[in-house]
């Protein structure tokens, strides 16, 4: 998420001024600053726009006659600034920090993501994933164990509470990072600034986290939607773990870049020549990760990250809709992160000259250097590849060139002799691709290490299975659940009849980035862009056979009834009945037999419903009857109306049969507020497992319009709720009701 307004609508990126009307703006206004203007935005606009190095990428020139006295400017700012702000890297030198530096692949990680916990095993599968993420990606660095949105809010529950109640509480979670850590792989928890509105914690925001950081041993603080984490937190997770990093979602103040490590690169503009990130040229060890959640094509983001010496952001389960990467952009970092790894003191500590000349227009390239070893991370920004020579070079004696993406050696200078650093062209091999990466090493062997062989092979070996052409992502299955066979001739008494009908069915939910049953992405006209938070609507025609509908929401009483007669055992009895005093000894709350039951996840719901010969109602069986023949918007009619509903105002449930009034045409009670209910709605797309909800609830999280939807709803409105396991899923808000089909 992020949060550039307190509103939760996602803001799309302006559109920036070109380059020739800035330079148009900028000269008409007489901007001088001490040098000529460039065909940069580097100079100040007459209306006070910001300068270039203000941006987040520092905007690079067009013409490479003017790269020379580009990187001049940059020296220039980069000391201006460092002494303006008497910037004190003191916490990159300490040794506990050195790790952050090399992080250059993090993954997003949703801890719901069936790659990462197995639901019928009823296990954690690090070890499955981290070889996955090795097979598609080279291997993560980091992992931001992502645990809350988008379902915090559906109860009381607050963010420190996902952690709390995830498989095996915080024990089985740091079992987790413990497997990780073991992978050579760090852990980072997120943070939500913005929960306000769920259940108050004892201690500050700041100091549970801690404590959470404490029993996980973890490596770091994603600071969801913030720029900056307070200026006392670094004190603070200094007492309990030494080495712990901050990182920032929204673009990162200069001013903070001494004490956080580590900051997204989220949504930045590149110029087509490639810029300069801002931060990591002030602190070459500071670390961002470029990240376009909702693109396709990562190329430009993984080109930014190799001509910076940066890191990228895997992010593909994006809050439960599906945004692959294509094997084009697998194959890219796969290229990469093996360098940027084995020469991490190159790029972090190394001198960097951006953008020194090429022999192809489209090809841009970095030089960086450190004790005698030089390389060039190059770029092909255009869509077709290049075999050509790309660079000239020159070797001293004794030295060689290899194509490090190739794993090939390319020349050997002599032994001995003169004239051999006269610059000679040199062509990668087999060339670079279309939006492709290169790399070359100039060297002497004798600094590249006794393994430099063996890593020249394992080099050959990823780019022989290297695709440099598919960008279409894999696509997803999306199963459908079996439904039942079992019909009954007569209508039960507490049910109600709903004839079989073809309809025209709306469906209303709040485009929250999770989607629908479907990936949703900004190329989906309905729900475009995706991660603008609104109400959309959609209409789809249904048929429904013949089918009856439980007339109230199964009640405690009749749970308990339940329980009585089978001594169902749930396999995993965290948060089951969670409300009850002892569901063992069938003690309910006082006063609340008639009240809907809750806490019980879908398959405690399909469970009582086997034991009833019913089933779940589908979510259009579910919407059909709630809003009848006439469509009605609400069960009773055309508006909310008070008195007809549970809107929250005793603070919790109430009877089934409270609200007579709110009763729909077919008869059933209780079809909006009080709980949301279950539908046999469950889908998988192999990653993310979710149900469609209906009606509403009483309970609403106020403040932030990150939470989950609350309130009472109309009978078209749906909602998306991610599945984990029970003790998650079981929430103080959800109920159930059956269906039965009819012959």
């Amino acid at each position: 998420m992020d949060a550039h307004n307190p509103t939760p609508m996602k803001q799309p990126t302006p559109h920036p001024l070109t380059r020739r009307q800035f330079l148009q703006r900028a000269t008409t206004a007489g901007i001088a600053c001490g040098v000529p203007v460039l065909s940069t935005l580097s100079a100040l606009a007459s209306d006070g726009s910001p300068s270039a190095f203000d941006h987040e990428i520092i905007p690079a020139p067009e013409d490479p006659a003017e790269w020379g006295r580009w990187r001049q400017r940059l020296d220039a700012w980069r000391r201006q600034r460092r002494s303006a702000l008497g910037y004190d890297d003191t916490l990159y030198a300490r040794p506990d920090f050195a790790w952050a530096r090399g992080c250059f692949s993090c993954c997003f990680l949703m801890l719901c993501d069936e790659r990462f916990w197995n639901r019928r095993s009823g296990r954690w599968t690090v070890a499955e994933f981290l070889s996955a993420s090795r097979r598609d990606f080279g291997g993560f660095d980091a992992v931001v164990l992502w645990h809350a949105y988008p379902r915090i809010g559906a109860d009381d529950r607050n963010q420190f509470d996902f952690y709390r109640h995830m498989p095996g509480g915080l024990p089985g979670l740091r079992n987790v990072v413990r497997e990780l850590h073991q992978a050579g792989v760090r852990a980072f928890l997120d943070y939500n600034p913005w929960d306000r509105g769920t259940r108050p914690e004892p201690k500050s925001d700041l100091d549970t986290l801690c404590d959470l950081v404490r029993d996980l041993d973890a490596d770091g603080i994603f600071l969801d939607t913030l720029k900056e984490g307070a200026a006392v937190f670094r004190s603070k997770l200094d007492a309990v773990r030494p080495g712990v990093v901050l990182e920032s979602e929204i673009a990162l103040p200069l001013e903070r870049v001494h004490d956080h490590h580590l900051s997204w690169a989220q949504w930045f503009h590149d110029s087509r020549t490639p810029g300069v990130l801002r931060n990591k040229w002030f602190e070459p060890r500071h670390l961002q990760h470029q990240i376009r959640r909702w693109d396709m094509d990562h190329s430009g983001e993984i080109q930014t990250a190799w001509m910076n010496g940066s890191g990228m952001m895997v992010w593909e389960n994006v809050f439960g809709s599906w945004v692959g990467w294509s094997p084009r952009d697998r194959s890219l970092l796969r290229a990469i992160l093996p360098l940027q790894r084995r020469f991490c003191a190159i790029f972090t500590g190394g001198e960097w000259t951006p953008l020194v000349p090429t022999l192809v227009p489209d090809v841009f390239a970095s030089r960086w250097e450190r004790d005698g070893v030089a390389l060039w991370t190059l770029v092909n920004r255009s869509h077709h590849p290049f075999a050509q020579p790309l660079l000239e070079i020159a070797l001293d004696p004794g030295e060689a060139a290899w194509d490090l993406v190739a794993g090939r050696r390319l020349i050997r200078s002599s032994p001995s002799g003169r004239g051999q650093a006269t610059p000679r062209p040199v062509a990668l091999s087999p060339g670079i691709a279309a939006r492709g990466v290169g790399c070359l090493l100039r060297a002497a062997p004798a600094r590249l290490g006794p393994d430099f062989s063996a890593f020249l092979r394992r080099q050959r070996r990823l780019a022989a299975v290297a695709d440099w052409a598919t960008t279409a992502p894999e696509p997803v299955a999306q199963p459908q659940p079996p439904r039942s066979a079992l019909r009954r001739a007569m209508v039960p008494p507490d049910m109600a009849e709903i004839p079989a009908a073809t309809v025209e069915l709306t469906t209303q939910l709040r485009a929250r980035e999770c989607g629908y049953y479907t990936s949703v992405l900004p190329a989906d006209p309905r729900m475009a862009p995706a991660y603008e938070f609104r109400l959309v609507s959609f209409t789809r025609q249904v048929t429904l056979d013949r089918y009856a509908l439980d007339l109230t929401p199964v009640t405690n009483a009749q749970f308990a009834d339940f329980l009585r007669a089978t001594s169902y055992q749930p396999r995993h009895p965290e948060r089951f009945l969670a409300h009850w005093p002892d569901w063992r000894r069938l003690r309910m709350p006082d006063a609340q037999e008639q009240h809907p039951v809750v806490c019980v996840d879908l398959e405690d719901a399909r469970a009582y419903a086997r034991w009833r010969h019913k089933r779940l109602p589908s979510e259009e069986e579910w919407q059909y009857a709630a809003q009848g023949p006439a469509a009605w918007p609400y069960p009773w009619g055309h508006t909310m109306e008070p008195a007809r509903c549970n809107g929250g105002e005793t603070g919790g449930t109430t009877p089934v049969t409270q609200f007579p009034r709110g009763r729909a045409s077919c008869g059933c009670w209780d079809l909006c507020g009080n709980v949301w209910e279950w539908t046999e709605s469950e889908r998988s797309d192999g990653r993310t497992r979710f149900c469609l909800l209906k009606g509403g609830s009483f309970y609403t999280a106020k403040g932030s319009g990150w939470y989950f939807d609350g309130g009472p709803r109309p009978n078209a409105y749906s909602a998306k709720f991610l599945l984990m396991w029970p003790g998650l899923d079981r929430c103080a808000t959800i109920g159930f009701r059956c269906a039965l089909d009819l012959s």
